[in-house]
């Protein structure tokens, strides 16, 4: 079957399935894997510590694929400046660019009189009608059920995506509980034209930089198995439930300020569950979709299910 979108048309991929950015672990192994399979494959700019690293990621990334692949830059984080790395991408002729965690219109001033496509995480209808003025070229919408930052309002996907689809006119990517064929075929019924999955892409063999400790309890887990942490400082992000979370929470109810926590929701803390599997040291992203998650496959292995489930759906639904 064809699965032409205009997110497909956009991005020039074969599916209309976006891997996450996934900060500390989207690098080039994961974004090769995702993009020749058929979806975008994304690598993660801010996560690294120099534009010179993200150059190197992003040659080892066209040396694995000749497909494209987008670079996202998470630009909401506390000290750190993305417009080296920005420089860095376009010099190095990256085509796709996707933007979380932050207002993107400065972002996008850099971008004034380039070809580069644009992509913006959004959590709220009125954040994704704010994108498409700014000219982002289409909006990953992310319901409350996902991993890592969601929105302020605790709005559900199935309710949110239709909300966003009838107030832009630019493609929607939905975000947030999918994990297969059946989320794809949601996703697209709801009115999005593709989606995104993070959490799902975790749980694969070619997400090297996960630690298998990581892997197992997304696989273990199930969707009561998380937390949504930082709301007493406004950025609400859903994680694998720990007796590390647990102390978040508590700090959050008796001094939620931002120097409170900073120590336990730094990228380090992130890092030490994350690339250490120390669960009792750290703290891990993840969506409830980790309840649909039952094994760790290659990804073009992941991908052949997801088409071939879908694919079953969109038969029974014609005849």
């Amino acid at each position: 079957m064809i699965w032409n979108t205009r997110v497909t048309e956009l991005l020039g991929v074969e599916f209309p399935i976006i891997q996450g950015g996934l900060a500390h672990l989207a690098y080039a192994d994961l974004a090769a894997a995702v993009s020749n399979a058929g979806g975008l494959g994304q690598v993660t700019a801010m996560s690294l510590q120099t534009p010179e690293q993200l150059r190197a990621e992003i040659r080892k990334t066209k040396s694995m694929t000749d497909k494209p692949f987008g670079v996202n830059f998470a630009i909401g984080q506390h000290g750190r400046t993305f417009e080296h790395f920005l420089k860095a991408a376009l010099e190095e002729d990256v085509s796709i660019v996707s933007v979380t965690g932050g207002n993107p219109a400065p972002f996008f001033d850099l971008l004034k009189g380039t070809d580069v496509k644009k992509l913006v995480l959004v959590a709220a209808r009125r954040q994704a009608v704010k994108a498409e003025e700014l000219g982002a070229d289409a909006v990953m919408v992310v319901g409350q059920e996902g991993g890592g930052h969601l929105g302020r309002d605790d709005i559900g996907t199935t309710v949110l995506i239709p909300q966003v689809v009838d107030s832009v006119s630019i493609p929607v990517i939905a975000s947030g509980g999918f994990g297969d064929g059946r989320g794809l075929m949601a996703g697209l019924a709801l009115g999005a034209e593709g989606i995104e999955m993070g959490t799902r892409f975790i749980a694969t063999k070619e997400c090297v930089h996960a630690h298998e400790v990581y892997k197992t309890a997304l696989v273990n887990g199930n969707e009561n198995d998380t937390d949504v942490i930082k709301r007493s400082i406004g950025a609400p992000a859903r994680v694998i439930s720990n007796s590390w979370t647990d102390k978040i929470l508590e700090i959050e109810k008796e001094n939620g300020v931002y120097e409170a926590l900073k120590d336990y929701i730094s990228g380090e803390a992130n890092k030490r569950y994350i690339h250490n599997g120390k669960t009792d040291d750290g703290f891990a992203w993840a969506g409830q979709v980790m309840g649909l998650i039952h094994d760790v496959p290659a990804v073009a292995e992941l991908f052949d299910r997801v088409i071939n489930e879908a694919e079953a759906i969109r038969q029974k639904w014609t005849k």
